[in-house]
């Protein structure tokens, strides 16, 4: 096994030996320099091999890691590195044309600042670091229960929350793929979500150390350079929102590949068009595609389906409950509903966060019986599979009427002139609220209100629930990981509302 090929990244691999050395002089030279167990340390870098090493280095000594999105810039650094009590970031000299160690400079907080891949006089680089280190130091490694993580949530609905995970709690996540889909030492998993995010960070910094994957790093997603990679290497799973699945589609088709050695995509972090994982389906002969359902404070709630059989539950649903508890409340009271009723979901595991950083944010998280309040609308639908049908705060509330804004994109998505829409609520004063859409035609196409509301009233929706203004976009503000950012089309929404009385 110390030979066995852990990560890959362009035409460079590496085996569990070079990490695990790499690792060793890492932490011990941390450790030298004064850092100590339960210390915090960050890093905002792109899906590269160091930060695979630098997560397996704060394990061995004891510290805790903080992922930071590359996109991320001096305000949402700042306040990370704040909040988390962060000693020491890794950055990237430049990435994509972007000066990092200048911007660790301006922050001004008070970090030790260490400079991967490239030199900024004044620091010190990450090859200048490891030359400290001992690789046969002794290392105090951690407490499975302690602190390992703390990651930051995108931030879709105002500032982000410091999510504070367990050695113990990351890796019931990696378990349970483990059981459901016997993901194993046989497994080469590309990975494009970025290492700085829960689904990246625990396919590419735990499960090649945990399970024995091996990981195919990619720092920039380009359709042609991940099919390519997953034919060459004959990749066979990855986990990926939606940009990453309609690409690799796009790009399969166009050069007629098929991947027969991939077995299984699970899908999630972004809206799931069900026509989407029909058609991939379709295509790739051998894989089993599947919505699946969780957050960073609950990183699995659903396992997806493991079989092509079940192609109408992957699809359809938001994949079945697995390795932990959960069910549907009612939003109000908290009181459980009965099966197939819209509600709150609420889920219990082994998986769930251990707090959040700021004690404010961990008021009325959990319910009395200590599940987490995940803040989605859903159902609970064959049994043991959920339907995530909106999000609480997404909620528009039109003339004492509650419009789930998915349930419309959901419709409207099969319009064949709109190619992505989003639905935020806009202020009125006749309603109180009316939905406002946000659309990207599709390419070609025009659209109109008439024809968005002639083909709602079709699919048999309420006429309440059509939309009452349209805006055409090119774009949709997201996350480093395809969310939508609901709070800034929300904003943009008002002030058009206001611009307009």
């Amino acid at each position: 096994m110390p030979d066995h090929v852990a990560v890959i990244e362009g035409s460079q691999s590496y085996a569990l030996r070079d990490l695990d050395s790499e690792a060793r002089l890492l932490a011990s030279a941390l450790l030298r320099r004064g850092y100590k167990p339960g210390d915090t340390i960050s890093f905002q870098l792109p899906n590269w091999r160091e930060a695979v090493v630098i997560g397996l280095a704060a394990a061995m000594a004891g510290l805790v890691m903080g992922p930071i999105t590359p996109i991320y810039r001096d305000s949402e650094v700042g306040f990370m590195l704040r909040d988390s009590r962060s000693k020491l970031l890794f950055v990237p000299a430049i990435f994509r044309n972007f000066d990092y160690a200048a911007m660790a400079r301006r922050i001004g907080a008070d970090v030790e600042i260490i400079v991967v891949r490239g030199d900024a006089a004044g620091l010190t680089s990450y090859e200048d670091l490891l030359a400290e280190g001992d690789v046969a130091a002794a290392l105090p490694g951690g407490d499975p229960d302690a602190v390992k993580l703390v990651m930051y949530t995108s931030g879709t609905t105002g500032r982000a929350k410091g999510v504070l995970h367990s050695h113990n709690s990351l890796q019931a996540e990696n378990w349970t793929r483990h059981r459901h889909l016997g993901v194993d030492a046989r497994d080469i998993l590309y990975n494009p979500s970025p290492v700085t995010h829960v689904t990246g960070m625990l396919y590419s910094l735990c499960m090649p150390f945990t399970l024995g994957i091996t990981t195919i790093l990619a720092d920039v997603w380009d359709p042609v350079a991940a099919l390519e990679a997953m034919r060459r290497h004959r990749a066979t799973g990855m986990i990926a929102s939606t940009i990453f699945l309609q690409g690799l589609l796009d790009e399969a088709r166009r050069q007629s590949e098929h991947l027969p050695d991939l077995r299984f995509y699970l899908c999630g972090g972004a809206q799931v068009r069900p026509e989407l994982i029909h058609e991939a389906t379709a295509w790739f002969p051998n894989c089993a595609f599947s919505r699946i359902y969780g957050a960073t404070e609950v990183p699995n709630i659903t396992g997806g389906i493991n079989t092509r059989a079940n192609e109408a539950l992957g699809a359809e649903t938001d994949g079945q409950i697995l390795g932990c508890e959960a069910k549907v409340v009612d939003p109000a009271t908290g009181a459980p509903l009965p099966p197939g009723a819209e509600g709150e979901i609420v889920a219990r595991g082994p998986q769930m966060l251990v707090g959040y950083t700021r004690e404010e944010d961990n008021e009325g998280t959990l319910d009395a019986e200590g599940f987490f309040r995940m803040g989605d609308l859903g159902r609970i639908v064959h049994d043991d599979f959920i339907l995530i049908t909106g999000r609480k705060k997404d909620i528009i509330i039109r003339g004492g009427e509650n419009i789930s804004p998915k349930e419309v994109e959901d419709a409207l998505l099969g319009h064949p002139a709109i190619a992505d829409i989003a639905l935020v609520a806009m202020p009125n004063a006749r309603t109180g609220e009316m939905a406002c859409a946000f659309v990207i035609p599709a390419a070609g196409e025009r659209v109109d209100l008439p024809e968005m509301a002639r083909f709602l009233v079709a699919a048999g929706m309420a006429k309440q629930k059509i939309p009452e203004h349209l805006e055409l976009v090119e774009d949709l503000p997201r996350t480093a990981i395809g969310k939508v950012r609901k709070d800034l089309l929300r904003e943009t929404a008002r002030r058009i509302a206001e611009a307009s009385e």
